[in-house]
């Protein structure tokens, strides 16, 4: 006779979300063990910058974005190491799972979501050999690619005037034509998780 099922406890909220590679992620208390780059690609792909107003025939994903950071850090640093290079890639990851949230929203809500996306990111720096906390000019070099690339997609795809991009982004930075051409056209999710995938198994690879 097979013993009863567990039961969970009536109105206990749910922390964890199921992935597609059958892993159970606990929102509450990650687990590096649970985290796999797939789900990330994935989910990451299908996650809307800009809460979806953008320009073109698809969304400007999240994937999408986390590649023109990392092109952008190349750019302002030529030789950052692998690790570093992994870091900035996956400087958004936490967004696989809670979604990519504006920043007018993230301030209504504050700490909570902060708190979360923490646990998260040190779990995913984990899994991939990296430190839960960052060094400080790692941390500082991901904030201005970040920065850069929100201008170029505020200015290319949000509809923001020069003007107002430069108020809340900083001056426009400097960036190629290979920049526009490869990563400010939105790409169908497909192509964005396959990007995602390859760029991160190459930086792995040293």
């Amino acid at each position: 006779m097979s013993k009863p099922r567990k039961i969970a406890r009536k109105g206990a909220p749910r922390a964890w979300q199921r992935m597609l590679s059958g892993r159970r992620l606990d929102l509450l208390d990650p687990s590096p063990l649970d985290v796999e780059i797939e789900d990330i690609a994935h989910g990451l792909a299908r996650v809307a910058r800009w809460n979806g107003q953008t320009k073109g025939a698809h969304i400007y994903s999240v994937a999408q974005h986390s590649l023109l950071v990392e092109a952008q850090a190349r750019a302002k640093t030529p030789r950052p190491d692998a690790k570093g290079r992994i870091a900035v890639l996956l400087h958004d990851a936490p967004e696989y799972v809670i979604g990519d949230m504006i920043s007018p929203f993230k301030a209504v809500i504050g700490d909570s979501y902060k708190a979360v996306e923490h646990r998260l990111l040190a779990a995913i720096h984990l899994r991939f050999g990296l430190p839960a906390k960052l060094p400080e000019t790692l941390t500082t070099l991901i904030k201005a690619a970040d920065r850069a690339a929100a201008y170029l997609e505020a200015t290319r795809l949000a509809g923001f005037a020069e003007d107002e991009a430069r108020k809340f982004f900083g001056p426009p930075p400097k960036y190629s034509a290979t920049i526009e051409r490869d990563y400010l056209t939105p790409w169908p999710a497909g192509t964005a998780q396959a990007r995602f995938k390859e760029r991160f198994a190459r930086l792995l690879r040293g």
